[in-house]
């Protein structure tokens, strides 16, 4: 008997374990953690919320390019049918009252304008808009250009037509579409219609519509547009998931990722690129959840959080969609040359005496460099941000700036804009409302964190900042930003529903700005960003692990950031969280070393010394390159100012009719003319796809036609190809590009049979970028002459000595 009743409360307590762990796991599943980046999908299949579906358009004046949309009221309900129950859109009656006063079919603001021959801007409301428009801080000087010489109108069967050389836009009345060609008449793409879904599909498709949540009355659009067969899209910043976008559903909400291998985003970009020839810029800083056909394969549904839609849609090749875009929030102006040379760092120096000894032992080891970097140590407390070295470990940082720089160093330093409650600062800024407070007037985080939408916080922290530069300081290590309080209520009246994707673009201009004011320099070493942040170089990949997977998500990562409009990206050369295994950082160092700018950073050891001589030597050998190319570096950096390009750009913006070249994410162009293919595994050789043309291994020599091939690396750990027909610059080896003699430069010619070819060069002297063509031996328009000693050299089996 006490046998059979141990049984069963063994059993009993089994089943309630099992059940509470049920419940637990389902609370798991629903549990929302502070700073998980908001998903606003779901409010487009929500059956409490109402839908209005863009119908018709009830008026419209080509002059002004402006009218009216009318939307149909539409509610979730179930239909059944073989036992497989779904969701479907029904049309409903209003549910307002009383109801002579409110419309059951609104009819709302819809509007064309152009910006520019390639630049068309779509705007579209939920419903009456208090507030006139403002400046926008995404935009270059506040706002978008108006030009309308360049678009042509024609009224058309049922509708309206705009066409300028590059392409059209299309109104149709009802069906309402917009609809985008090329300048070939080739359809691009169009909004979707209610009526094109029933017509094609059983898949319940939400077409261009938006959402009145029920639980609020907010609301948001959903801008859909058609997508085509073998379609392909591209960018919404550093993203780390497949290269290619088709096919997923991508949340722009910044977030400190806490790595390179998972779907969140320190950088998220509301821009993209399609394979087909359009891009699209989402001008909002609200959350944003991109469809590209994951739900339904012939849909791409933006649901955007604002309550108004402002898109502005660029027509061309990826060359063209990027300078269209960067001509809108802004291209990256020049880093100085300082900033192309190597970074040494850890986390963490704590000392002015390890600052002198890391820079005496890269001289020692002749490992070229030109910055030192302290991290979070440099403060009494480590981690806690008070911008003052700790008095007992710096006893005269001037002096270390100074000395540090007379060796050919800059010094670079770590901060962050949360103030934890033991932090001297807190209670300052708590009085003087520098921060963000909550809607009980609160913090809403155990931490103050800066309100940079505060003109008075932005003076007291710009004033912090320019203490540290007026020291000697180089430049500041923007760190976090990706945390700013969704809940919070800030001083530009707006909530963190606005604020939050913004942030990232106040911190990195306000660091920025002052840097320049007091340096003359634009240059930020930054983790987080939103559009516009292109414009305060530059950037870095955030906290990768030590893997070979974690190398080959950070360059995805990288292209996927070049190909949202900016120019310059570095990441931690040998990954961030644990000591780097040496074979892993001989090959992250050849990808590191060849990308626009290099840092060495992360759990210590970082230093190349720390590890065996072999390692010492292909590291020193690879930096040693980095340096010689450096008018190379130099002059293919400012034409990506001048462009909007990329320095780690991806092969098809080069080849866009390149079918092939769509396809590669695990290599790059560095700039133009140089092809880079890392090494991801443990391996001496590895495939690698050329475009179009024949390709010249830098480190051997010998010559690769287009397609794929088998190459083996070289003493560089990275196979390395120059495009014939190019011209790369060289410079005398220096171990601080201070020291540098830009008097005399080897143009080494890479044409078959020396045949003609051409060079970018710039001097940093003038910072004018000019175009030199070579015959031969010979440079046949010298505009040098006089000035700079260009000695012209046939490419060889080595790398130039």
């Amino acid at each position: 008997m006490i046998k059979t009743t141990t049984k069963k409360i063994i059993f009993l307590s089994a089943i309630l374990w099992m059940f509470a762990a049920t419940k637990v796991s389902a609370q798991l599943q629903d549990m929302k953690l502070l700073n998980v980046p908001i998903d606003i999908s779901n409010d487009f299949k929500d059956f409490t919320n109402t839908y209005y579906l863009a119908d018709s358009l009830s008026s419209f004046d080509p002059v002004t390019a402006t009218g009216k949309i009318t939307y149909k009221r539409y509610n979730y309900a179930t239909r059944q049918a073989f036992n497989n129950m779904l969701g479907v859109l029904r049309p409903v009656a209003a549910n307002e009252f009383p109801t002579t006063e409110y419309e059951a079919s609104p009819k709302l603001p819809f509007s064309i304008q152009f910006v520019s021959a390639r630049t068309v801007r779509v705007r579209a409301t939920s419903g009456f808009q208090v507030k006139p428009d403002q400046e926008s801080l995404m935009l270059v000087n506040g706002k978008a250009p108006v030009d309308k010489s360049d678009w042509k109108y024609s009224k058309i069967s049922g509708g309206h037509r705009y066409t300028s050389q590059y392409g059209s836009v299309t109104i149709l009345e009802h069906p309402w579409h917009v609809e985008f060609r090329d300048a070939t008449g080739k359809l691009l793409t169009k909004t979707v219609h209610n009526q094109d879904n029933i017509d094609s599909t059983y898949t319940p498709v939400l077409p261009f519509s938006y959402v009145r949540r029920a639980a609020d009355y907010s609301r948001s659009m959903s801008a859909a547009f058609s997508l085509s067969p073998g379609e392909k899209i591209f960018g919404c910043g550093e993203s780390f998931a497949s290269f290619n976008k088709r096919g997923q559903k991508v949340v722009l909400w910044a977030d400190d990722a806490n790595g390179v291998q998972n779907e969140t985003m320190y950088k998220p970009i509301p821009f993209f690129m399609s394979s087909r020839g359009y891009g699209m810029f989402m001008h909002t800083s609200t959350p944003i959840t991109c469809d590209f056909g994951k739900y339904f394969s012939g849909v791409n549904s933006l649901m955007i959080g604002d309550d108004e839609l402002d898109l502005f849609v660029f027509l061309g090749e990826p060359k063209d969609i990027l300078n269209e875009y960067t001509n809108l929030t802004g291209k990256a102006t020049m880093p100085p040359l300082w900033s192309f040379g190597f970074w040494m760092s850890r986390i963490t120096y704590v000392s002015e005496q390890d600052g002198r000894d890391v820079a005496a032992k890269l001289r020692a080891n002749k490992i070229p460099a030109d910055v030192i970097h302290y991290d979070t140590g440099w403060f009494t407390t480590d981690w806690r941000t008070d911008y003052k070295f700790a008095p007992d470990r710096f006893k005269d940082p001037a002096k270390l700036m100074s000395d540090l720089k007379k060796d050919g160093f800059h010094v670079s330093l770590w901060q962050l804009p949360y103030f934890t409650p033991k932090n001297t600062f807190f209670n300052e800024l708590v009085k003087n409302n520098l921060v963000v407070k909550d809607g009980k007037g609160n913090l809403p985080y155990e931490d103050a964190v800066l309100d940079f939408s505060n003109p008075a916080t932005v003076k007291w922290y710009q004033d912090k900042i320019a203490g540290l530069l007026k020291l000697g300081v180089g430049v500041i290590k923007v760190d976090f930003g990706e945390a700013a309080p969704n809940n919070g209520l800030y001083h530009s009246g707006r909530t963190g529903f606005y604020e939050h994707n913004l942030y990232p673009l106040r911190y990195n201009k306000a660091v920025a700005d002052i840097t320049r004011q007091v340096n003359g320099e634009n240059i930020i070493w930054a983790r987080s960003a939103w559009a516009g942040s292109q414009r305060y170089p530059l950037h870095w990949g955030g906290d990768a692990a030590n893997t070979n997977t974690a190398m080959a998500a950070e360059l995805r990562g990288g292209l996927s950031f070049g190909l949202s409009g900016f120019a310059f990206w570095s990441h931690d050369m040998g990954g961030f969280v644990l000591k780097s295994p040496e074979n892993l950082y001989a090959r992250w160092a050849a990808f590191g070393l060849l990308s626009s700018h290099s840092r060495s950073h992360g759990a210590p050891p970082k230093e190349p010394w720390e590890y065996s001589p072999e390692f010492l030597k292909t590291f020193r050998l690879t930096d040693e390159t980095r340096y010689k190319l450096m008018p190379y570096i130099y002059a293919q950096a400012k034409d990506c100012t001048e462009r909007g390009l990329p320095m780690v750009r991806a092969l098809f913006v080069e080849y866009p009719n390149d079918p092939g070249s769509w396809l590669v994410d695990d290599q790059y162009l560095f700039g133009s003319d140089i092809l880079v293919a890392p090494l991801f595994e443990n391996v001496a050789e590895r495939d690698v796809y050329l475009p179009p043309g024949q390709w010249i291994d830098y480190q051997t020599g010998q010559v690769y036609n287009n397609g794929w091939n088998k190459i083996k690396a070289g003493p560089i750990q990275a196979i390395i190809l120059v495009k014939e027909g190019a011209v790369i610059p060289h410079i005398k080896l220096a171990q601080s590009t201070m020291q540098m003699d830009w008097s005399a430069l080897d143009l080494v010619s890479y044409a078959i049979k020396g045949e003609k070819a051409t060079a970018l060069i710039c001097l940093p002297s003038d910072n004018v970028l000019r175009r030199i063509n070579v015959s031969g031996t010979s440079v046949s328009n010298d505009a040098f002459s006089g000035k700079v000693k260009l000695q012209v050299k046939p490419y060889t089996a080595t790398i130039p000595k």
